[in-house]
């Protein structure tokens, strides 16, 4: 896993006097999983004054590629956080989700210190559809409609590998953990927004890896 903690000092681009407002073009597949977690395919630069609206704090990344500069520029700017989880997309030859890997990045996700938090991969499909589902699974959610969902997004490309992982994917222990009770008891408000990490009085960017 990935953590690049972003503390830039932004604000100065496009405030000049005169200048247009930006267009806000969500990035491909993108929606709104509950208040204050977002889903998509890979953000493009066209998508960042989008991705600005929303005030992120977190993203949390499902491919094995490193993320590119100019996507790493505008989180330090925007004092993003980037969570990258190294899931392979490919089909052939078959490599079967980590159940771990999945596990790690819905602690990042209910943590609520994260929120708002945009989840995403290359097309928002398939990665991002099977951790969307493993955590409707942690929210109660039957299995048809948590299949409904993938399929929404998946649609003709739906996997029936990835459906196979949700259905047995154990959320048990998840249900134990700090996070998911104050995720499943508290709810996302006004109060969870001021839950932060002690870390961001920091100035500057900084970068750890683990």
């Amino acid at each position: 896993m990935c953590l690049i903690h972003g503390a830039g000092e932004g604000g100065g681009a496009g405030e000049g006097e005169g200048m247009m407002e930006p267009s806000l073009e969500p990035p491909t597949n993108f929606a709104m999983v509950e208040e204050g977690i977002y889903r998509s395919g890979f953000p493009r630069p066209v998508n960042f004054p989008f991705l600005r609206s929303l005030q992120l704090r977190s993203i949390v990344y499902l491919c094995t590629e490193p993320y590119p500069e100019e996507n790493l520029s505008f989180l330090r700017l925007q004092n993003i956080r980037l969570f990258q989880f190294g899931i392979e997309g490919k089909t052939e030859p078959f490599v079967p989700i980590p159940r771990e890997t999945i596990t790690e990045a819905l602690k990042v996700l209910i943590d609520v210190r994260n929120h708002p938090v945009l989840i995403h991969c290359k097309r928002g499909k398939h990665r991002t559809g099977s951790l969307v589902g493993c955590l409707r699974k942690l929210q109660g959610w039957c299995l048809s409609s948590v299949f409904e969902e993938y399929q929404l997004f998946a649609g003709a490309k739906s996997r029936v590998t990835d459906m196979r992982f949700i259905e047995t994917f154990d959320v048990t222990q998840l249900r134990q953990c700090p996070y998911s009770v104050i995720y499943r008891y508290q709810g996302y408000s006004s109060n969870k927004r001021r839950l932060m990490y002690g870390e961001e009085s920091v100035q500057k960017p900084q970068v750890a890896s683990s």
